[in-house]
């Protein structure tokens, strides 16, 4: 395995972007992606914290999840059409905040902006994106700031400024992360970010590129750079602080989720990370199921974790979210194709919820929220 400081960025720059139309389901591309991506960024992006017991589980959750879909209605004109934090999408979808684009594409965040304009979907970027988020936002389309809580406040207070500055439409406050957890693939691979790969909207960040002993130099990073600290108080000053829509992403709990909702928390991502922060919590679409009655409307829903089609979409819709994020998808068709790469993943994304909309009797997002389902 070649060290974080000899390996250059690799992935979709020198891939042919035909690769992008061999493909018919998303886990297609994500072996495309496995073919061309360096072992240890590999890893980083599919990898979970601990025995990746959450990790599996989130597949699992829609696995157990089934539809029980309508007969005799009209779905000759069937829409994908949706409303995410009041404008309008083309999809009940958002690209999920996925740290450092450019490990596996030279163009990075910029690519699968311009791929997420174009399907119609909000592109939430993250505070660790390695393309600066004016850049990104001067691509146009609806796009979303992602914000960790670093340990300098007022420097996290700039970021969230520059963010609303640059023309982002809302504001995603990551919650469940105080440090890292113990991914064991990035430990035992050392990982450690090529010297062309930074953290493009924070000044720090030279951890990141220092191969430790024994352990995960993006890890180390992550306690430098981050917040330990971050409670209820500072989510009412970032309230208080600004003029966009504010999302909590990482929510799992009832008792947390009614808190935001009385907070004036605009929605949540009923989140576990992707199966990266704590080994063991409860999959997201269980949380989801538990949470949407008990919030009955009082701030919109988003699900987080383990989506691979277009039917894990509706499941969510019935289980109450108003759209889903969508992560390691993206990153493996940036990989396998570059920007073609991610307009092939939303296109299949697409092509699947509509499909599976009208064979549920449904034609359109909201109609799908009324489909019963049997877990």
């Amino acid at each position: 395995m070649t060290s974080g400081a000899d390996r250059t960025v690799r992935g979709a720059a020198g891939a042919d972007a035909d690769a992008a139309t061999g493909v018919e389901c998303v886990a297609d591309i994500e072996r495309a992606a496995a073919a061309v991506l360096p072992p240890d960024v590999r890893d980083f992006v599919a990898g979970g914290s601990g025995d990746e017991l959450t990790l599996t589980a989130n597949r699992a959750a829609f696995d157990r999840t089934f539809l029980v879909p309508r007969v005799l209605r009209d779905v000759s004109r069937c829409t994908t059409d949706a409303t995410l934090l009041g404008r309008p999408a083309a999809l009940p979808l958002a690209v999920a905040p996925v740290a450092y684009h450019r490990l596996v594409s030279e163009d990075g965040e910029l690519a699968t902006a311009r791929a997420a304009k174009a399907a119609g979907v909000p592109f939430a970027v993250s505070t660790l994106s390695s393309v600066p988020i004016e850049e990104i936002t001067a691509v146009g389309g609806s796009v979303w700031f992602q914000l960790y809580w670093l340990r300098d406040g007022a420097r996290t207070l700039e970021l969230a400024r520059r963010a609303e500055d640059a023309g982002c439409a809302a504001l995603m406050l990551t919650v469940d992360v105080p440090w890292m957890g113990r991914r064991l693939r990035d430990i035992r691979n050392r990982f450690t970010l090529p010297a062309g790969v930074r953290a493009a909207n924070i000044a720090a960040g030279g951890t990141a590129h220092i191969r430790p002993a024994g352990a995960s130099a993006v890890a180390a990073h992550t306690s430098e750079a981050f917040s330990p600290a971050l409670t209820w108080a500072t989510v009412d000053r970032l309230r208080e602080r600004t003029r966009l829509p504010l999302v909590l992403k990482g929510v799992l709990a009832r008792e947390d989720a009614l808190r935001a909702a009385e907070s004036g928390v605009d929605a949540l991502v009923v989140s576990n990370h992707g199966g990266r922060q704590l080994d063991g919590a409860v999959p997201s679409l269980d949380a989801l199921a538990e949470l949407a009655p008990v919030l009955d409307g009082r701030c919109e829903l988003l699900l987080d974790g383990g989506v691979r089609s277009g039917t894990d979409i509706l499941r969510a819709l019935a289980l109450g979210a108003a759209g889903v994020l969508v992560g390691r998808p993206v990153m493996w068709g940036l990989a396998a194709a570059g920007e073609a790469g991610v307009r092939r993943v939303f296109e299949l994304l697409a092509a699947e919820l509509r499909t599976s909309l009208g064979l549920a009797g449904c034609a359109d997002v909201t109609e799908a929220r009324s489909l019963r389902t049997v877990r």
